[in-house]
């Protein structure tokens, strides 16, 4: 995934654990370097997707994660309704986490990293010496220069002692100053200017005492901004936003306790935590126990301990990227699609020259990865799943249950509520949305699962042509209105048999909440 950093990056290194025996609270020599391929994956997530080229539709709709726009423009049509997704745009972005402390001179180190969107514009010189805004320019060495939207990584970092964050924290500036540089193109064609806007931005650290030695650690960013006009369209207030916005916290004499799995005595206070638009983790090297000596607060959802995959040989940038598929995807595009991508973003020509130079032994590593031994049940234990002609009697688009009254299947509409312990994190993104049912399907164990598309989502036609839906029980939606039209038929695909009827005498044990 992570290849390099470019400017103001934190560079990748070897994942090492850094406390040694004798000081086992002691902060691991560079600490937040440990996590740096993953950060940087993180600053680049979505920064520009296959197939790398402009012309892409998907890369004239980018930053899409941690965007923290001017607060007046974001709120425009009211206040945000904050949660853990960190792909809905907010002014501001908060984490809470549990640190622990470990003797009287405690210091937290607070990284803040994003991206400063940066317009790069290509001018052709006229006859008269003057220049005219183009959009693409190809130079006397024969290669084509095009504008488009870069960016430049930021990153502020704050050292405080713990005892002054709990008397009343501290908030300091972590803005970027409006810059413009000009870079002549080979044999007086023209010239390349690169622009940015000022992005006003601050963060707030304060530490709230919960037990000895125990505190919740709080880290605000907020942009201070003021966009020009509250109407603007959003690619305008871009220009005044920290993208990808996410935050490293580490320090010295502390520790931070998982919020994904805390120890048993510390269950309470870490929900107690209020994170929003962001998700903290645990970072660094891969160890036992729940707590650790780095905490990462990411806008994508991620496992404590994240890494990047030994096999990956550089930077996809492309959504929890799969890089053999990807690898294939880009080996295949013409000789005209690569000269477009490398003439797009320099990181765009890394990935393609990457790919045309990869050796057959890098590629080949790409193929598939064990990362657990753990035994696998035997065929007698393992529960019995689809049949050929098991799924007698069940129609997917025809079927329906009955939700607080109202018959819901194929074609009806209906606001998502997922449950708020239990479900999956990706399901509490879309709470409140409404949603067209296109299937409903029997679980081997029973339950049913309504497949839908989200009404609001542009690519809702396309997701229920191929079979793309999201998936919730009967009791996580609110019927809008019974069936009115049928909804799109999914690719034919293995359905689980319907159960056997339960005796009325035998209890009914807990349903699994897996998706299909």
């Amino acid at each position: 995934m992570s290849e390099g950093t470019g400017e103001g990056g934190a560079a990748p290194a070897a994942v090492l654990d850094g406390r040694g025996a004798d000081a086992p609270y002691a902060r691991p020599v560079d600490a937040f370097e440990q996590i740096g391929a993953v950060a940087d994956a993180v600053l680049y997530e979505g920064y520009l997707l296959y197939p790398y080229r402009r012309s892409s539709a998907k890369n004239r709709v980018r930053w899409q994660f941690g965007v923290l726009l001017p607060r007046h423009w974001v709120e425009r049509d009211g206040p945000v309704t904050p949660g853990v997704s960190g792909s809905a745009d907010s002014w501001y972005q908060q984490t809470e986490c549990l640190l622990q402390a470990h003797g009287d001179n405690a210091v937290v180190r607070v990284r803040v990293r994003y991206l400063q969107m940066q317009d790069k514009q290509v001018e052709a010189v006229c006859e008269d010496g003057r220049y005219r805004p183009v959009e693409s320019l190809r130079t006397a060495d024969g290669v084509t220069q095009l504008s488009f939207e870069e960016a430049v990584p930021r990153e502020t970092e704050l050292v405080l002692p713990l005892r002054e964050l709990v008397c009343g924290g501290r908030t300091a500036a972590v803005a970027s100053a409006a810059g413009t540089e000009t870079e002549p193109l080979p044999d007086g064609a023209g010239r390349a200017v690169r622009r940015r806007r000022e992005v006003r931005a601050v963060t707030t650290v304060v530490a709230e005492p919960l037990a000895p030695q125990l505190y919740r650690l709080r880290v605000r960013t907020e942009n201070t901004g003021e966009a020009a006009d509250a109407r603007a369209s959003r690619n305008e207030a871009l220009r005044q936003a920290l993208i990808a916005t996410h935050t490293l916290v580490g320090g010295d004499g502390v520790e931070f306790v998982s919020l994904i799995d805390p120890p048993r005595a510390l269950a309470e206070q870490a929900r107690g935590c209020r994170n929003a638009f962001t998700f903290p983790v645990l970072g660094g090297a891969p160890q036992q126990g729940s707590t650790g000596a780095v905490m990462l607060s990411a806008p994508i959802i991620l496992p404590d301990w994240p890494r990047v995959a030994p096999e990956s040989p550089g930077d996809l940038h492309d959504a929890a990227e799969i890089d053999e598929i990807l690898t294939l995807r880009t080996m295949l595009l013409t000789d005209e699609e690569k000269a477009e991508a490398r003439a797009t973003d320099p990181r765009a020509a890394r990935i393609v020259d990457r790919v045309d130079t990869m050796p057959r032994e890098v590629f080949e590593r790409l193929h598939g990865a064990i990362r657990s031994l753990t035994p696998v049940a035997p065929p007698a234990e393992r529960p019995a799943w689809w049949q050929e002609g098991g799924d007698d009697g069940l129609s997917p688009t025809t079927d329906t249950v009955l939700v607080d009254g109202v018959a819901v299947g194929g074609g009806s509409r209906v606001r998502l509520r997922p449950r708020r312990r239990g479900a999956d994190a990706q399901d509490m993104f879309l709470a409140g949305r409404t949603a067209r049912v296109s299937a409903l399907f029997h679980d081997v164990d029973g339950s049913i699962h309504l497949a839908v598309t989200v009404d609001d989502d542009p690519a809702a036609e396309l997701h229920g042509w191929y079979g793309r839906f999201h998936y919730f029980r009967p009791d996580e939606v609110e019927p809008l209105g019974p069936a009115d039209a049928p909804g799109p038929v999914p690719p034919s695909r293995p359905q689980s048999p319907r159960p056997p009827e339960r005796p009325a005498d035998v209890p009914e044990e807990g349903r699994s909440d897996g998706r299909p």
